[in-house]
Formats: C-alpha cells, sequence, structure tokens
C-alpha cells in the first residue's frame, strides 16, 4: 500500500508515528506488498534566524519519526541544553523569542551550508533524514522558499486619512511563539506561494498513491498552504485514491495549538464540519470525534466518528487504523 500523507508539525507527526505503529502490526498489505508511506511537509512556517535556515514542521516530522523528539512538547529534540541560547542572550542578540536548542543547531547548520552549497531543499532535507531514518520518505512541499506572514494592527503606526488602524506584517513564527496568536490576525500571507513549484516527486506520491491522507495538523497554515502550492491541490483533485482527513477540532477546539485563531482569520467557523469544507472539492472520509458525529457534512463526504485523542500510542495508532479502514470502505 502506499501511502501519501500531508503534514505540518506535532500533530501530523505524532499520527504519523501512530500510522507506523500501526502498519508495523502489519507489515504487507493485503496483496503482499510492503507498505510505503510519503510524507509532504509543509514549509511555509520556515523562518531564518541568526542566519540559519529553520525548517520547524520537516524537523518535527523526521525528529519525532526518527526517535529523537521531546516526548512531552512534542517538538525540539530530547535532552536538549541551550549554551548557544545562553549565550545569544547574553550578547543580545535578537530574536529572543524564539529559543533554538544545541543539538536542534546542529540541524540547521547543516541545512543552510547545504543550501548555501546550492543543493535543493528537497536533497537537503533527504540527507537530513539518512542521520535520522524515520520510516518514510519525507518531501518539502516545495523547494521555493515560502514564508508566511500574519498582518496584524500596529498600535504605533499611524491611521490612514480615513481612520483605519495602521497596520504591520510580521512573521507567522513572531505571531505563534511570541504573541501566542492571540492578537488578531488581519490577514495570513503565503509570501512566495504564487511563484512555488511542487518539489520533485511531490506530485508523483499523490498520483501514485494508493490512500492519501490528512492528519490532525493546522488547516489554515498547514495542510492549506500545502494545498496553496500550485499544482498541488489540482493533483488531490485529479487521484484517484481515497482521500480521507482526521479533523483537528474536537468540539469546536483545536485539539493542539490556536488553529482557531487561524480559523478566525479567514473568516471560518471552528468546527469539523467547517474544516471538512475546506477540503470539500476532494475530501472522501472524514473522521470526527464522536461528540461531533451530528455535524453537517459538505456533500459527498463520508463521515466516521471515533475517538480523535492522541493521548498515547495505541489511541494513536488506532485512529490511523481507522482512517486507513474508512479508505477501504470508500474503495
Amino acid at each position: 500500500m502506499r501511502i501519501t500523507a500531508l503534514a505540518g508539525g506535532v500533530g501530523g507527526a505524532r499520527f504519523l508515528r501512530g500510522l507506523l505503529d500501526h502498519l508495523d502490526s502489519r507489515p504487507t498489505d493485503p496483496s503482499g506488498g510492503p507498505h510505503e508511506v510519503t510524507v509532504i511537509g509543509n514549509t511555509a512556517d520556515d523562518v531564518t534566524l541568526h542566519g540559519l535556515r529553520i525548517c520547524p514542521d520537516l524537523d518535527t516530522v523526521m525528529y519525532t519519526l526518527g526517535g529523537g523528539i521531546h516526548p512531552e512538547q512534542g517538538w525540539g529534540r530530547a535532552g536538549e541544553t541551550f549554551g548557544v541560547a545562553d549565550e545569544l542572550r547574553a550578547y543580545g542578540a535578537e530574536p529572543q523569542w524564539f529559543t533554538l536548542g544545541d543539538r536542534d543547531i546542529a540541524t540547521h547548520l547543516m541545512r543552510t551550508r547545504m543550501l548555501g552549497l546550492g543543493y535543493p531543499l528537497s536533497s537537503v532535507t533527504e540527507a537530513l533524514c539518512a542521520r535520522w531514518q524515520p520510516g518514510v520518505r519525507l518531501l518539502p512541499m516545495s523547494d521555493d522558499p515560502i514564508e508566511t506572514h500574519v498582518v496584524i494592527d500596529d498600535p504605533e503606526g499611524e491611521p490612514a486619512d480615513d481612520g483605519t488602524p495602521a497596520v504591520k506584517a510580521v512573521h507567522f513564527q513572531e505571531w505563534w511563539v511570541r504573541l501566542h496568536a492571540a492578537v488578531p490576525a488581519r490577514q495570513i500571507l503565503a509570501v512566495g506561494i504564487e511563484q512555488a513549484k511542487p518539489a520533485p516527486g511531490v506530485l508523483e506520491a499523490i498520483a501514485d498513491a494508493d490512500v492519501v491522507v490528512l492528519p490532525p495538523s493546522n488547516p489554515v497554515v498547514s495542510i492549506g498552504t500545502i494545498l496553496a502550492v500550485p499544482g498541488l491541490r489540482d493533483a488531490i483533485r485529479a487521484t484517484k485514491a481515497p482521500v480521507v482527513g482526521v479533523s483537528p477540532i474536537i468540539g469546536g477546539a483545536p485539539v493542539r495549538g490556536m488553529a482557531d485563531a487561524c480559523l478566525t482569520a479567514i473568516g471560518v467557523e471552528t468546527s469539523a464540519a467547517a474544516v471538512a469544507d475546506l477540503y470539500s472539492d476532494f475530501l472522501g472520509g472524514w473522521l470526527v470525534a464522536p461528540g461531533d458525529a451530528d455535524s453537517k457534512m459538505p456533500e459527498g463526504v463520508t463521515l466516521k466518528a471515533v475517538p480523535l485523542l492522541m493521548s498515547d500510542a495505541e489511541a494513536t495508532a488506532a485512529i490511523a487504523r481507522a482512517a486507513l479502514d474508512l479508505a477501504t470502505e470508500l474503495r
């Protein structure tokens, strides 16, 4: 079975860990062949800090599946130390709201060095994964630089002549990490995405898939930005494989993170049904929590209610199994 998943950071990575655990319990598909998992990772959260190119979502997937993630946080390295960050702080180096761990810095140094030598991000990611052996083929959604920026009110700026409040754009990481998404977003923009191309292998992984899965990732700044890469959404529409998704919303609230702030910014209700509607042009099946079983789904989307809290490895593997079972039903 060839499974292609679109994934953001922590939620997507934890689901993928459960998917691999489930597949390990059934090492061959019904036809007797091996399972192959390709992950198309979000790169619109990427940022350059202290001269280093950081790819948070790719690294979270790589560390989680490779056994190097901080288990409680769900991001960053296990056993991390912060000597470099302490020294940067002593020098007064900005920004100080994004703390890089010493082990994590090694990854960013390698990536930045290879990018500087002219290697595309897809080749760099493959090289980094050679160390971690995540058990999946991890592809960035694009080799082209894309960064999500958030437009917010600027209380220190001069209002427009008509009295409209001044605004400014900040990098998504600043809005998310420093401001905790507490400042309302007027717009969320993926800068550079209109000119971007899917990375090598991305469209083929979708076309050749037996199942396409949308793990529980942020529908706006993770799955949404992946789908916004020109040609990628069309490829999913065209695939003959069933497309199933796992709701990141339970009972009107995000399972993790601040997806509700992102949905509000684009004028979408924070509900399992509203998120499914964002994918209604290609979505075949949608897993929701039992409390959302009465939600009105978009026409043509098959609803299945199962417990969705990824509370431990067994529960997460059960969610992944339910997603694959739903895909089988849709065939």
